[in-house]
């Protein structure tokens, strides 16, 4: 059975400068703030709402598009768009906002940024929570082949036209590429629980048909990620920090989710936080693929709640 859906309302927000670019940022409830951190790292801030409005009766939870998504300021060319400076804006955003403090929600992408966050600047986060994220580009790579080994046993028909094109030379970038991992459909096999939940996004995606600015941006992607993104990283992920080397340093509250039927960011790679960060809080969902908070909303905003207050 899936959940019924819930009509995004369409947040006014604004511009707000940071770091002499145009950062689009909307905010809702009051009390100590919460910021959000897409993923993809294409995505924009749609990804949480309506979602997140349920917490805000106690917290101001703050929405916002990285620089180059969204509705935020467009780079002249996608390779100003790093990691680094993803947390650098992050930074530049608390101040502009003028927030002492802000906790940090970090989901898939958006985890990285959080980690690299709050070990560059920890005296200007309260509390941590990651959810559905990774921890290093090695992750990022066996996320990859463990897609491809879901494709390759559901549906191998599919798959042996994607070997086929792969053996030709066709990137991921290829449209004829990118039509035959939609055919497999990718997102409803490996990143939920129950593949009918897909259409829970479908809300956020009518917005994006409907306004251009939130459209996901193909050329971003595989100029971050590398043009054969789906069997070899490359890009800007070439660069990412191994942050396991470093989780133990941080001493802020920590919250770490995962969904034990995620099978892109899955729980063999994602359990290793447990290792690495062992001074934090981590939580399986067992009935979650990567986005906790469309499948077990009613789990995780209590546990968001419980931890954010305590």
């Amino acid at each position: 059975m899936t959940k019924q859906q819930t009509p995004i309302k369409e947040a006014s927000g604004e511009h707000v400068l940071v770091n002499g670019k145009q950062i689009w940022v909307e905010r809702e409830g009051t009390g100590e703030p919460l910021v959000l951190l897409a993923g993809g790292p294409a995505n924009n801030h749609l990804i949480f709402q309506p979602y997140f409005s349920v917490l805000a009766d106690m917290f101001e939870i703050i929405y916002f598009d990285y620089f180059g998504r969204g509705k935020s300021e467009r780079p002249e060319d996608f390779k100003e768009i790093t990691l680094d400076n993803d947390v650098e804006n992050l930074e530049g955003l608390r101040k502009a906002l003028g927030y002492e403090k802000w906790s940090v929600y970090g989901f898939s992408y958006g985890g990285m940024v959080a980690q690299g966050y709050a070990l560059k600047y920890p005296n200007s986060v309260n509390k941590v929570i990651l959810a559905n994220t990774l921890h290093s580009a090695e992750m990022w790579q066996k996320n990859h082949e463990n897609i491809n080994r879901e494709i390759e046993n559901q549906f191998p028909e599919i798959w042996s036209t994607i070997v086929e094109l792969k053996a030709s030379g066709v990137q991921s970038n290829a449209p004829e590429m990118i039509a035959a991992f939609n055919a497999a459909r990718g997102n409803e096999l490996v990143r939920f629980y129950n593949g009918a939940n897909e259409k829970l996004r479908a809300n956020e995606l009518s917005l994006r048909n409907r306004d251009s600015a939130y459209a996901f941006d193909k050329n971003l992607y595989y100029t971050f990620c590398g043009e054969n993104i789906e069997f070899f990283i490359g890009g800007e992920l070439m660069n990412l920090p191994d942050f396991r080397l470093h989780l133990k340093e941080l001493r802020m509250p920590m919250l770490i989710i995962a969904g034990r039927f995620d099978r892109a960011l899955y729980p063999k790679y994602s359990m290793q936080f447990k290792q690495f960060a062992p001074q934090a809080q981590f939580v399986m969902l067992e009935q979650s693929g990567s986005f906790a908070h469309i499948e077990e909303s009613d789990r995780l905003f209590p546990l968001i709640r419980n931890f954010l207050q305590n």
